[in-house]
């Protein structure tokens, strides 16, 4: 299993970079859909029990969002919408969180 997600996460950092060409915005617009859990900009409010994403290296937040989709990682909610990316569209939110300071 650790080979499957390491060659996952492996290939949402190769795509990122092709879909990133196309709108230079798609990223900050697809992590925008993370605020109402997350934050404005990653930045979840302290004591809510929510990790900020905010700063966190992109290869962190593609693990994490691989070990969600997978199963791996236990979630009420957050396996779901992991499985609604593409892996192009999950590189370039991690992206984008992981220029956020």
């Amino acid at each position: 299993m650790k080979v499957f997600t390491s060659t996952f996460v492996a290939a949402l950092l190769l795509a990122a970079g092709t879909a990133h060409a196309a709108d230079p915005n798609l990223g900050r617009n697809l992590a925008a859909t993370c605020a109402n859990c997350h934050g404005t900009n990653g930045k979840a409010v302290k004591g809510s029990g929510i990790d900020s994403l905010a700063g966190e290296s992109k290869e962190k937040l593609l693990q994490k969002l691989a070990d969600f989709r997978s199963g791996d990682k236990p979630a009420s909610i957050m396996h779901q919408i992991a499985k609604g990316y593409t892996n192009e569209q999950l590189g370039l939110i991690a992206e984008y969180f992981a220029a956020q300071k």
